[in-house]
């Protein structure tokens, strides 16, 4: 298979990280968890009048990991970018840099789902953070949405299916 920035999305509690890291190791790839990065630069913030974190501060996120991204694709290695992706413009950006090279999966679980997983975090957002995030995810529909309500394994197996049909 082709190197690809591959753009794993949904909401909060959905098991975003876990089908992430697991994937870069089985393809194998480069792993970014978007969240850190917005976290690490200090863009994690959403202003008083503001549903959520603008747009560009997760567009300056992926502008930070961009050598990084282009490193790992010309080293022929795949990288899987984790996040929420609320701003169609995050995908957009890497679909720009990246032309034919992008796969997006949105993983889909009703919003209880999303509010039980992430009870039983270590570090657990709460309700009303997986309601607003879930809200914002739905909002407009990317990629190929896979069921995340089935076990990880077949999550991963659907996914790898799909990368294999369009290498």
């Amino acid at each position: 298979m082709a190197s690809k920035v591959i753009i794993i999305r949904g909401p909060l509690g959905v098991g975003k990280s876990t089908i992430s890291m697991q994937l870069a190791t089985l393809l194998p790839g480069l792993y970014i968890p978007l969240d850190d990065v917005v976290n690490r630069l200090g863009l994690d913030t959403v202003p008083p009048d503001a549903e959520c974190i603008p747009v560009e501060n997760f567009l300056a996120a992926l502008d930070d990991v961009l050598p990084q991204i282009e490193r790992s694709m010309a080293q022929g290695t795949s990288v899987i970018v984790d996040a929420c992706f609320y701003h169609k413009e995050m995908i957009e950006f890497l679909e720009q840099h990246f032309p034919g090279k992008t796969a997006v999966f949105t993983l889909d679980a009703p919003i209880d789902v999303c509010i039980t997983r992430d009870r039983e975090r270590d570090k657990s957002h709460g309700e009303d953070s997986a309601r607003a995030v879930h809200y914002l995810v739905s909002r407009f529909s990317a990629g190929t949405r896979i069921d995340a309500t089935q076990p990880k394994e077949a999550t991963i197996a659907k996914i790898i299916a799909l990368l294999s049909e369009h290498a």
